[in-house]
């Protein structure tokens, strides 16, 4: 059994606006930074035996923190980056709404079938990212690995692996914190979820008053 902690980067410069960044390369900001560190802090006391990032930078500079601090290397793979929205890279909810409001109402009504315009198919991007999953679970079936992603990605993978439609990610699982922890075990094809977008200031015992998260996506 390989228990797999799902975690999502740290805040981008995106983040107070709630601009969609998929492929998009944004900073980190210094709150973001700050939970990167927190969550090194966690990470050195968590057991881990390996630790994975999407090749994006927001996430690759989350997982450096924590690879410095448990002396782990740092896994680095295309294939848990985030979703490619397409047209929607770099916009607010209302900026989308002005430019092409049918294609955000079908968007709000099914977001797989009616995926943003030009951006990934989200099955396409489940695919892609339990494969990745999978091969990590081959690699280390008895260890603890934590895994740096994004917000869409990990919700899609959720969703795949506990047996729910994916069009269903945005309602059952509605944010996603930045650093928060969300564990699985996966045997045998079969998961289990054990906790899911526990604030890391709260898994520390830290008071996590005023965690952030951003809008629904």
């Amino acid at each position: 059994m390989t228990r797999l902690v799902l975690v999502r980067h740290g805040e981008t410069e995106w983040h107070a606006e709630n601009r969609y960044a998929g492929v998009s390369d944004v900073a980190l900001t210094p709150r973001g930074l700050e939970q990167a560190g927190l969550l090194a802090g966690w990470a050195q006391r968590a057991g881990l035996s390996a630790l994975w990032s999407s090749d994006l930078t927001r996430a690759r500079l989350t997982a450096s923190f924590s690879a410095e601090a448990t002396g782990l290397p740092l896994q680095v793979d295309p294939r848990l980056r985030e979703l490619d929205f397409g047209r929607a890279e770099g916009l607010t909810r209302a900026e989308m709404r002005e430019r092409f409001p049918d294609a955000l109402r079908a968007f709000h009504d099914d977001p797989v079938s009616g995926h943003l315009p030009g951006g990934e198919d989200p099955q396409a991007a489940a695919e892609r990212f339990t494969s990745c999953l999978d091969d990590i679970v081959d690699r280390h079936p008895d260890g603890r690995v934590m895994v740096v992603a994004h917000t869409t990605a990990i919700r899609l993978v959720l969703c795949h692996y506990l047996g729910m439609p994916l069009s269903d990610y945005r309602r059952v699982f509605p944010s996603v914190r930045n650093c928060a922890l969300t564990e699985i075990t996966l045997t045998g094809g079969r998961a289990a979820l054990l906790e899911f977008n526990t604030p890391l200031r709260g898994a520390l015992g830290v008071p996590c008053d005023g965690d952030r998260t951003a809008t629904v996506r």
